[in-house]
């Protein structure tokens, strides 16, 4: 146990993470030259486009340090992006350290601060570096001082490195062998081991990412998770180098994985304790928690006849992310679909992607929303998040919403349009602190919903990509909320309802009927877009009827003949209205979505 080392890779998005740990397996000669690709952590098609981590993973370095010692370096890779914020707390928990990684040209973000703090409740010790020295752009001295001042850091400690170059990787590796202690745990002791994570094999079921912290755990050994009361009988250990290598044991300090034939991801809880079935620990290791979704969002087929293939797609996207939530839901204007939670904006985005790219599903997205908390005159509690199950307005006693602290990381010239942007979304200002002369961060108080829409893309423009955001999940507050109905001809479309604050509904109502009169075609009668709250019309917009041009005939002759014309095809019209129905395309449940500058 001595010579092992447990530690993570933390950053903001696009920092460069996935890069450095290419050059650290490049330089341990886990991945030779030849098979070395860039992102090799990252296993999804989706990850490697947008230079993102979705999926955490787990690599065992053997590394010879200058000492002659060799070392164990087990690499817990983390997503970076706010939504898998748990998973990567979880991560976290399962090291004795993480390097801390600061691009040279951009500086400290708003996630570099997010997860120094969980690194800092998790006990770690911190390896900052600064990354991409090599860039024209670098601004070495400027980034010193942030991490210096901002983050608390001692300048002397930071190591100046390039994953690209491959600059300064051995002093990283040097850095965590001398810095960060050894794990701490007995062998004789009970067993208990954290599940930081899990993947799924189509041919062995999911395969468990685990870190032992006491007691040893062999093939044949029967398993117990501690929060499922499930038992398993273990049949394969061992360390990931990439592939999955085989080992006897699996000892206290050490990371690894554990396949023992378990059906579904979804059976396997991240942070969960594992111990022996025959004699078990005394309790589970803390930070346990269940994931809750935020982010609520029904996918619907573009043809009917698809939905037996999007319920497969479903179930085997469900077998390899445990997070995705989803239960059977029908609309009148869609038909038969899938109501899903989310754990944030990208997790919604992701996998919309994968069900479109690798089960080949043609969907349609509705609005998403958040979930609302209601207090009933009768004094029970009811959780929504679905406008079409809203309950009647005369029963509610009061209204909650969840509301975020939002972590804004902005250049100075741009302080005051965001500030202006907050406000609009009924934020409250909590703090403001100057990084250096030319950054700010800004600490708000914001609605969860109020972020959903378009909130993202407005921060990006305003600041023209430099403002960077992060969140953490509050608590539920007073609100008042109303539900929004769309009426196309005087019918509700419940798949357009939206729940929003009353002092946002006029405008959204505008808004929404504004896109659908550009979306849906005329008809051969006048159709009325409408938004309603409660049977009350806060907004109109009407598509105007095509037309015959009756009159062209008419050159010349009595005028009475012109109106007889009119009336004959105005009586026409309206018995058209009465038995007409109007379609509405797909596009239009996309086009409510955009922002107003799309």
């Amino acid at each position: 146990m001595e010579n092992i080392r447990n530690f993570s890779i933390i950053a903001h998005i696009d920092h460069g993470k996935s890069t450095l740990a290419d050059r650290m397996l490049q330089l341990t000669k886990v991945v030779s030259d030849n098979n070395l690709r860039e992102q090799t952590l990252d296993t999804l098609d989706i990850e490697r486009e947008r230079g993102i981590t979705v999926k955490s993973q787990t690599a065992a370095l053997p590394y010879t340090a200058k000492n002659g010692k060799e070392y164990l370096l087990n690499l817990v890779d983390t997503p970076g992006h706010v939504d898998f914020s748990y998973e990567v707390s979880r991560a976290l928990a399962s090291c004795e350290a993480a390097v801390l990684l600061v691009d040279a040209s951009q500086g400290v973000e708003a996630q570099t601060v997010a997860n120094l703090y969980l690194a800092m409740e998790n006990d770690l010790e911190i390896v900052p570096v600064i990354n991409k020295v090599d860039l024209p752009s670098a601004d070495i001295d400027g980034v010193l001082e942030q991490i210096e001042n901002e983050l608390g850091l001692p300048a002397e400690e930071v190591i100046l490195a390039s994953g690209k170059t491959g600059i300064g990787i051995e002093d990283i590796l040097e850095a965590i062998v001398e810095r960060v202690p050894h794990p701490e745990g007995n062998e004789e002791e009970k067993v208990s081991a954290l599940i930081f994570d899990a993947t799924y094999d189509p041919y062995r079921g999911a395969v468990i990412h685990t870190r032992m912290f006491n007691g040893v755990l062999k093939p044949g050994d029967k398993i117990k998770f501690m929060f499922s009361g499930e038992t398993y009988d273990i049949e394969e250990v061992g360390y990931f180098r990439i592939q999955r290598e085989k080992r006897d044991s699996l000892k206290a300090g050490e990371v690894g994985y554990i396949i023992a034939g378990i059906k579904r991801v979804s059976d396997i809880k991240n942070g969960d304790t594992i111990t022996l079935n025959s004699n078990p620990c005394e309790g589970p290791l803390s930070g346990f928690r269940e994931v809750k979704p935020v982010v609520f969002s029904s996918f619907y087929p573009i043809a009917s006849d698809d939905y037996e293939d999007l319920s497969q797609a479903m179930e085997r996207l469900q077998l390899n992310d445990a997070s995705l939530i989803y239960e059977k839901d029908t609309s009148s204007a869609l038909g038969s679909g899938f109501r899903c939670g989310f754990l944030g904006l990208l997790h919604l985005e992701i996998i919309q992607q994968r069900l479109e790219r690798e089960f080949n599903q043609s969907i349609i997205v509705t609005a998403p929303s958040v979930r609302y908390r209601f207090q009933m005159s009768d004094g029970s509690t009811v959780y929504i998040d679905n406008p079409v199950e809203y309950p009647d307005s005369t029963f509610i006693k009061q209204s909650e919403e969840l509301y975020i602290r939002a972590n804004i990381v902005l250049p100075a010239e741009y302080l005051g349009p965001i500030i202006k942007l907050c406000m609009e979304r009924r934020g409250i200002q909590q703090n403001m602190n100057y990084i250096d002369k030319k950054r700010v961060e800004l600490i708000f108080e914001i609605p969860l919903g109020e972020v959903m829409f378009d909130f993202y893309d407005q921060l990006k423009s305003m600041s023209r990509g430099y403002a960077s955001f992060d969140y953490e999940i509050l608590d539920y507050r007073d609100s008042d909320l109303v539900k929004v109905d769309i009426l196309v001809s005087g019918e509700r479309v419940d798949a357009l309802s939206i729940i929003v604050h009353r002092s946002r509904s006029e405008s959204r109502g505008r808004h929404m009927c504004e896109r659908l009169k550009d979306t849906i075609p005329k008809q051969m009668f006048k159709v009325p877009i409408q938004a309603a709250i409660s049977g009350k019309i806060i907004a109109r917009e009407t598509i105007s009827a095509m037309r015959k041009d009756v009159l062209a005939k008419c050159y010349g002759g009595d005028v009475s003949r012109k109106r007889k014309l009119l009336e004959k095809q105005k009586k026409g019209k309206k018995r058209m209205k009465m038995v007409g129905n109007v379609e509405i395309p797909q596009e239009a449940f996309l086009a409510v979505l955009k922002t107003k500058e799309d």
